[in-house]
Parts: C-alpha cells; sequence; structure tokens
C-alpha cells in the first residue's frame, strides 16, 4: 500500500493482523464512549474483538494505519444485511485514533477499503452515519458517496436522539 506523511512521519496502511487486535480494540473503545460514531454505550471486551476480527480477518476486510509502529487508525468492511439478497452489499466502518483526526489517515484507510471490496466483486459500499458527523460525510462525499437518506431519531446515545445519514458508493 502506498505511504501517506503525517506531519513528517510515515503512515503506512496495511491489512489486519491478529496482533493488532489490542490497539483496534482501544480506538473502538475510544469511540464507544467519546462518540456518537458506535450507537452502543457497551465497550469491547478483549475476547469480543477477538471474535469479531478475526471475522474480518478471514474475509480479508480489515485494514490497519500504523506510525513509528503504533496502530493510529482502523477500517473494516462487512455485511450490510444478513439476508442473502444483499450479499452483494458492505458496509463500511472508519475509526482514527484520538488526536490524529485531519491528517489524512482516515481517506488512506477508506480508500483501501474501497479497493479491497472492488477487488472482492462487491456491488455497492453503505455508509450509515450520525448526521451531526460532518467529517464522515465529507470524506464519504470525496470518495464519490451519494446521499441516500436520513432516517431521523432512529437511535439514541448520550440522552438524545440521533438521525442516521445513508450514503452509497457503486463499487461495479
Amino acid at each position: 500500500m502506498n505511504p501517506i506523511y503525517e506531519r513528517s512521519r510515515v503512515v503506512e496502511v496495511r491489512r489486519a493482523q491478529p496482533g493488532d487486535v489490542e490497539a483496534v480494540r482501544e480506538i473502538r473503545n475510544h469511540a464507544i464512549a467519546h462518540s456518537t460514531a458506535l450507537w452502543t454505550d457497551t465497550l469491547q471486551s478483549p475476547a469480543e474483538a477477538e471474535t469479531w476480527l478475526a471475522a474480518h480477518l478471514e474475509r480479508g476486510s480489515a485494514f490497519v494505519a500504523e506510525a513509528d509502529g503504533e496502530v493510529v487508525g482502523f477500517a473494516v468492511y462487512g455485511q450490510w444485511r444478513e439476508k442473502e439478497g444483499y450479499r452483494h452489499t458492505v458496509e463500511d466502518s472508519v475509526y482514527v485514533r484520538e488526536g490524529r483526526h485531519g491528517l489524512g489517515i482516515g481517506s488512506a484507510l477508506l480508500g483501501a477499503l474501497i479497493t479491497a471490496a472492488r477487488e472482492a466483486g462487491h456491488h455497492v459500499m453503505i455508509a450509515g452515519i450520525e448526521a451531526e458527523n460532518t467529517a464522515s460525510v465529507r470524506l464519504h462525499e470525496r470518495f464519490g458517496f451519494l446521499h441516500a437518506g436520513t432516517i431521523p431519531e432512529v437511535g439514541v446515545k448520550f440522552g438524545r436522539w440521533l438521525d442516521l445519514t445513508l450514503m452509497r458508493l457503486p463499487l461495479s
């Protein structure tokens, strides 16, 4: 994969490995505890993180961004819905370690994810984004995702109702 440069440091995007599980869990749990990116209040346990990441590793749908030996972000795609009629549609998730936003890491991860999903033969990638997360909406727009709709008040976190913006990118 092509390296990107984060304030004079090389950031390498690569396929995730089993040894990345704790770093990925740490980034994920920070998002659970401090943001509306993941609509759950339950932190991921080490065992749950291993199972979750193993499923992505098996299908080749997990990537990490690494700088100086530290995982600074991760991205995965997974099946959008369980029924077989949706088997050609995937949903992306991109997370960057706190303090590393706005440095191009999310863009590098999303680019790698889209390429991998295309190579795997998927037809459409969906992004489900909390409607007020304008940075994520803009990131997806830069990669050609189009707004498919916003569903008001379908989730709740931190005592408030959340709207879900759906975006769609044709892959084939």
